[in-house]
């Protein structure tokens, strides 16, 4: 639930140190609570009804060698701020992000459809956004949008880093689903926060909500104690189930197969930390199995899942509780999890998007955070998008976060002169 880091210190892990796993790697199993069986026979239906799950899930062949296009790096129009990203990129290449508006102070989610903007609007409140790779195909755009309604308890909640001040606290969030021209709220498990991450082919919409509980494990101004959950047909919530001992967590990426990742552990602040003790996927059999981590109980956060299971995310380093650095990783039935890696003189990385060809995207960084730089790692070699950007684009690709099957990458970059952010799409030159 971190998707960027803003503040680093100093020296990096040792290789030896960041392969450590202190979690066994995908052996860990517990069996489904019945709320989790039901979403287990509503997928079995829906599979037998459309059967597109079980073709996307066929295992293609694993990539032999590294394979890099050349890029046409494309600016996306903005609303009228100074920054603006693209978070999600799927197959028919709709890109879906934020937007500033005039003067910085509100953001809207939006939506480029062949370099068209679509502003998506809000539910309400000042702001909204699209936060995580949603991949869904068929119109389905999910994110989430303050209320109007000021929240009641005072909690910052998980989406305050996703908007600009001064209003990016104070309001009631929720996640919501863009679909044919509105939006939607989601409902809650009963609290006054939701949030939604993504949304499979199915229509089923993945994220985490509160409930009532006042836990005990929050840490102000968070209160209430919040569950990954799953949304279906008529925006029904159900929970997933958490590691045995655990009392908060949140989804945060759904396949077509069923399969979805997210994190597990203790309520705390709402934003990763230590709610992502543990790194876990939910599988179709009704089964949550623990990813590993590379040797912190913290920041262990799955971003992206494709249709063969493959995981990617970034994972806590010992050294540093508070996510000073963070370390890319991808996570394989057969290999468990591993490190990624950053780019040459970097110490910190973090994965977000993946497809089906195993290319990865994602963000690299210098020790002072100086230099940060949209990165694609392909079968264990990893490059600077920079340098393969060949369209004469002057901006600096800061972050991907996200990649399609066709290798359409979709991020931020921020023009060296103005200090300007904008959503791109860069698109592999020569059908590469």
């Amino acid at each position: 639930m971190k998707p960027q880091k803003l503040v680093l210190t100093s020296h990096a892990p040792s290789a030896a140190t960041s392969s450590a796993r202190s979690d066994p790697p995908n052996l860990t199993r517990y069996p489904a609570e019945d709320g989790y069986r039901t979403w287990l026979v509503f997928l079995v239906i829906l599979v037998a009804l459309g059967g597109a799950a079980l073709a996307l899930a066929q295992e293609p062949s694993p990539s032999p060698a590294p394979r890099f296009a050349d890029y046409k790096v494309s600016s996306l129009p903005s609303r009228g701020g100074t920054s603006s990203g693209g978070n999600s990129v799927n197959n028919r290449s709709w890109v879906a992000g934020y937007s500033n508006l005039p003067s910085d102070k509100r953001r809207h989610a939006t939506l480029w459809r062949f370099g068209f903007l679509k502003d998506l609007g809000t539910l309400g409140g000042p702001n909204s956004n699209v936060t995580w790779s949603v991949k869904n195909e068929r119109g389905i755009i999910v994110g989430i949008s303050q209320m109007a309604e000021r929240d009641p308890l005072g909690e910052n909640w998980s989406s305050a880093i996703f908007y600009p001040g001064p209003y990016n606290v104070g309001y009631i969030t929720r996640g919501f689903v863009w679909e044919k021209g509105e939006m939607r709220a989601l409902p809650t498990l009963g609290g006054n926060n939701g949030f939604a991450t993504g949304a499979n082919n199915l229509g089923v919409v993945v994220g985490w909500a509160e409930n009532t509980c006042h836990d005990n494990t929050c840490v102000p101004p968070q209160v209430l104690q919040f569950r990954p959950v799953w949304w279906g047909p008529k925006d029904h919530i159900h929970e997933f189930p958490l590691v045995p001992g655990d009392t908060s967590g949140a989804a945060t990426a759904i396949n077509d197969c069923g399969k979805a990742v997210g994190i597990s552990g203790i309520c705390d602040q709402a934003i990763g930390r230590h709610t992502a003790k543990h790194a876990v996927l939910w599988d179709e059999n009704g089964q949550i199995t623990r990813l590993g981590n590379l040797g912190a109980p913290w920041w262990n956060t799955p971003t992206a899942i494709n249709q063969r299971g493959d995981v990617v995310g970034f994972a806590g380093d010992p050294a540093y509780p508070e996510g000073d650095y963070l370390h890319a990783f991808i996570w394989t039935k057969n290999e468990g999890i591993r490190p990624l890696g950053a780019l040459p003189g970097h110490v910190h990385s973090e994965a977000y998007g993946i497809n089906e060809r195993r290319q990865v995207v994602g963000l690299s960084c210098d020790a002072n955070f100086a230099d940060c730089r949209a990165f694609i790692w392909d079968n264990g070699v990893m490059k600077d998008l920079n340098k393969l950007e060949k369209s004469g684009s002057s901006a600096h690709l800061e972050r991907a976060k996200d990649i399609n099957d066709r290798a359409e990458i979709t991020g931020r970059a921020v023009d060296p002169v103005t200090g300007v952010g904008t959503a791109f799409l860069a698109e592999p030159i020569h059908g590469e």
